[in-house]
């Protein structure tokens, strides 16, 4: 096989969570780009209708899937469908997200079990119910996203740091147990990026410039900067890759 073959994505189906904005959907985006037929996630179906618009403005090949990640029998009902009216589910991407700031002392233990839920069981949920179709045809890929905060942390992020480290370790596991089925089980440890999410923070000068000034690129992320990771990990260039976690940081979990 060339080396472009080795990331070629024709013909798979890619799932990927969370994917009506930001870094979902920009991960959706590069792997339809290189060949995939991609199927997006989200809560709300009208914000995944107006994602998918999006990806078909560009030529891309996408299926609209709106679930709740938290719900494990919904996710079992949506990865049934996917099976049966897309195909098999080649490639999974557990994006699927959210960040609460406060205080460790003041944090309100709802929002505790609610960020919990989201970060760390849909992982599992999802996680499970697709590699459940991947290891009888002894084949797929599951990219799990993790964030710099799987290894360092940061003032009123507590309970988020802990459960992009329960992700960390999870996709060790998931490797270690689906490796032998012939399935590639790794994360991606997004840096700071400019998304929506993250819009107070880019406009606030004082914590830019630390941020800049602490990033060995000496610049905020683009979420361009995360695709090629990740059709890496989704394409058989990553075969004998697995249970690594690759920091696409600009080297801010090198240095001091």
């Amino acid at each position: 096989m060339s080396v472009g073959g080795l990331f070629d994505l024709t013909g798979r189906v890619a799932l990927v969570t969370g994917s009506s904005a930001g870094i979902g959907l920009a991960l959706a985006l590069g792997l339809g780009q290189a060949g995939a037929r991609v199927v997006l996630n989200g809560r709300r179906p009208d914000k995944v209708a107006d994602a998918a618009r999006t990806l078909r403005h560009e030529g891309l090949s996408v299926y609209e899937m709106a679930f709740d990640v938290t719900d494990s029998a919904a996710v079992k009902d949506a990865v049934e469908t996917i099976e049966t009216s897309v195909g098999p589910i080649d490639i999974l991407v557990n994006n699927a997200g959210m960040q609460r700031r406060a205080p460790l002392e003041e944090f309100a233990e709802d929002t505790w079990h609610e960020l919990m839920t989201v970060n760390v069981d849909s992982v599992f949920y999802v996680g499970q119910a697709v590699a459940r179709k991947m290891i009888p045809r002894g084949r797929g890929k599951i990219i799990n996203i993790c964030s710099v905060q799987s290894e360092l942390g940061r003032p009123s992020i507590a309970p988020y740091t802990a459960s992009k480290g329960a992700v960390k370790m999870l996709t060790k596991g998931m490797a270690i147990d689906w490796g032998k089925h012939g399935l590639q089980v790794n994360g991606i440890g997004p840096g700071y990026f400019k998304t929506e999410l993250n819009q107070a923070l880019v406009d606030d000068r004082a914590f830019s410039d630390w941020l800049i000034a602490r990033t060995p690129s000496r610049r905020w992320g683009e979420l361009k900067d995360l695709v090629g990771a990740g059709v890496f990990l989704a394409s058989d260039a990553s075969n004998f890759v697995n249970g690594q976690i690759i920091y696409v940081d600009g080297g801010v979990t090198a240095s001091l």
